[in-house]
């Protein structure tokens, strides 16, 4: 994981030094004829923000992982400026022992489910913002001059009877300098999430596996897959979910499975960001609605 104090850089610094680690700002081309792309960005659309798997030439901030991973599959760089860091194994003894923890108890167990929480929650919480908004409740004689000494920084007031519910911005966010402390780490949760990516490339572009769909941690296809890649007790590994009669994939997070044992497993999930999407609740609502009727109307042609 990244760790320690980054280091800014110009240039390629892969030049002075070859195992530079860290975050590096690239232009970046991909191979014309990859038939699944693994590198992602970020795109504006009328829909909002979008992420993408482009081909062609672009720009983005990579981690050196990653870049060095994609360079296996076609993909070319040049390192126009970035951060460096230091690098150790920061986690292992923590995810250890939560897993085994986890092992020990059946799904259905609260200490199964909570061992499984802490362990995926880890890294988005270096990831999070965290200038927490700070909520007061005020009574209604004393608005007024509440009003007025924090007008700027109120996000939402909400009345309650003879109280109201007033968020403000916090001291910190508000106050910003050098001696604020953070207790985040972007750098460990973009490196946790650039591994999952490198991981999951070996199942994409394998002329072995025939690729439908697949997830951060998952894949659907219809081809065997070496046993090297499942098991049911080892951290890392595949396990056989489902076989499925049937299936269909519409976009990100939006399918619909038949299993062997007739039973449908779905998901009509959808993201709605009010800050990024220019549509409004009554088109983001009609979208969904649109794909679930088309998951219905496939159920019902092949029933």
């Amino acid at each position: 994981m990244p760790v320690g104090n980054p280091i800014f850089f110009n240039g390629d610094i892969r030049k002075i030094d070859a195992n530079a680690f860290g975050f590096f700002y690239c232009e970046i081309i991909a191979p014309d004829k990859i038939k699944h792309p693994i590198l992602q960005t970020h795109i504006k659309t009328n829909s909002g923000i979008r992420t993408i798997a482009p081909i062609g030439i672009w720009e983005d901030m990579l981690f050196s992982q990653e870049m060095d991973n994609a360079m296996k599959y076609g993909y070319q760089f040049k390192i126009l400026w970035g951060y460096k860091f230091e690098w150790k194994i920061i986690f292992k003894s923590y995810v250890d022992n939560l897993y085994s923890l986890r092992q020990q108890f059946p799904r259905t167990d609260p200490l199964n489910y909570i061992a499984k929480i802490l362990l995926n929650s880890l890294y988005g919480r270096f990831g999070m913002d965290d200038n927490f908004s700070e909520v007061n409740i005020i009574h209604k004689d004393y608005i007024a001059d509440f009003e007025n000494k924090f007008l700027e920084n109120i996000i939402t007031k909400t009345e309650l009877e003879d109280y109201y519910l007033v968020e403000i911005k916090n001291n910190e966010e508000i106050v910003e300098n050098e001696n604020s402390t953070h207790n985040i780490n972007v750098g460990i949760a973009s490196a946790i999430t650039a591994y999952s990516r490198i991981l999951m490339t070996i199942f994409k572009n394998n002329p072995k596996i025939n690729l439908y769909y697949t997830d951060t941690d998952s894949i659907y296809t219809d081809s065997e897959l070496d046993e090297s890649f499942i098991s049911e007790t080892v951290l890392g590994k595949l396990k056989l979910e489902n076989t499925c009669k049937k299936a269909i994939f519409l976009s990100p997070k939006v399918y619909c499975l038949e299993t062997e044992d007739n039973k449908f497993i779905y998901n009509t999930s959808i993201l709605i960001n009010n800050d990024v999407s220019n549509n409004s609740w009554k088109d983001n609502l009609l979208n969904i609605w649109k794909r679930i009727y088309i998951l219905f109307f496939y159920y019902i042609i092949n029933k």
